[in-house]
């Protein structure tokens, strides 16, 4: 039998990358909202890098989350 679904990941693993790749955009648009000089204050260097941080642990989690393929 040939498997006709190509895809190498299921909805669920897809739908956790794009929240992944929305919470990196959002975090490095919160990065860029600091009004100190060269992005000193709190939202460049404690918030915004948080943020990015817990985007790509989702991206992490999207990649090794079991797909739905596969039962």
């Amino acid at each position: 039998m040939e498997n006709k679904n190509k895809l190498a990941f299921g909805k669920k693993n897809y739908t956790l990358m794009l929240i992944g790749i929305a919470t990196l955009i959002v975090g490095f648009i919160i990065m860029t909202l600091d009004n100190e000089a060269h992005g000193f204050g709190f939202f460049g260097l404690t918030l915004g890098p948080i943020v990015v941080m817990t985007g790509f642990i989702i991206e992490f989690a999207a990649i090794l989350a079991k797909s739905d393929k596969e039962k």
